[in-house]
C-alpha cells in the first residue's frame, strides 16, 4: 500500500498508538470506524463500512437528495484531517484501522437511492462498493500514494463516485 519496512508498532495494544491528546484520541475513534478498525482481526475496511451503512439510510430517511450530496462533500471534507490526524497518531502510513475513508464516505454512492423503500438495495450497495473499494479501478490506485489523508481519502472518493454510477443502473435495470 505504499508502506514500506516493518511496522515498528505492530503487535502493539492499539492504546499504545493512541497519542495523548484528546484531540487524537478522537480522530483515532473516528478515523478506524468508531474504534471498529481497532477491533476486527480481518477485513476492518468491511466491517468498518457498517457505520456508513447507517449513515446512508438516515440521509435517505431524512435528506432530499441536494442535502444528501451536501453532505457528502461536507463528510468527505472532514475524512481528510481525521484520516491524517489517524495516521499520524497510529503512526503507520495507511493504516488499515483507519476506516474512515469507507464510512465517511460510504453515503456517496447511495445518494438519491431510495434504500428505506427498497431494502434490498442496502446489501446490494454495500456488495458494489466494497468490490470497488478493493479492486479500485483507475484512478483511484494511482491516486492513493497523495500524502497522508490525501491518499486515504482519495482512492475511496474515487471508487465511491464508480459505486454510485453501478448503484443507479444496477437500479434501474433491477427495478
Amino acid at each position: 500500500m505504499g508502506w514500506k519496512g516493518e511496522d515498528p508498532y505492530a503487535g502493539q495494544r492499539p492504546e499504545a498508538t493512541l497519542g495523548a491528546s484528546f484531540s487524537q484520541r478522537l480522530a483515532v475513534w473516528l478515523g478506524t470506524g468508531l474504534g471498529i478498525g481497532l477491533v476486527v482481526p480481518v477485513a476492518p475496511g468491511t466491517f468498518g463500512s457498517l457505520p456508513g451503512v447507517a449513515a446512508a439510510c438516515l440521509l435517505a430517511a431524512w435528506c432530499p437528495v441536494w442535502a444528501q450530496v451536501v453532505v457528502c462533500v461536507l463528510l468527505t471534507a472532514a475524512a481528510v484531517p481525521i484520516c491524517t490526524c489517524a495516521e499520524r497518531a497510529l503512526k503507520k502510513k495507511d493504516d488499515g484501522r483507519i476506516t474512515a475513508d469507507e464510512w465517511m464516505l460510504y453515503p456517496i454512492a447511495t445518494v438519491g437511492l431510495p434504500l428505506l423503500e427498497q431494502p434490498w438495495l442496502i446489501p446490494l450497495t454495500f456488495v458494489v462498493i466494497r468490490v470497488l473499494d478493493v479492486v479500485k479501478p483507475p484512478p483511484a490506485r494511482q491516486v492513493q500514494f497523495l500524502r497522508e489523508g490525501w491518499g486515504i481519502v482519495a482512492d475511496d472518493l474515487a471508487a465511491q463516485i464508480y459505486a454510485l454510477g453501478v448503484n443507479w443502473v444496477l437500479f434501474w435495470w433491477l427495478f
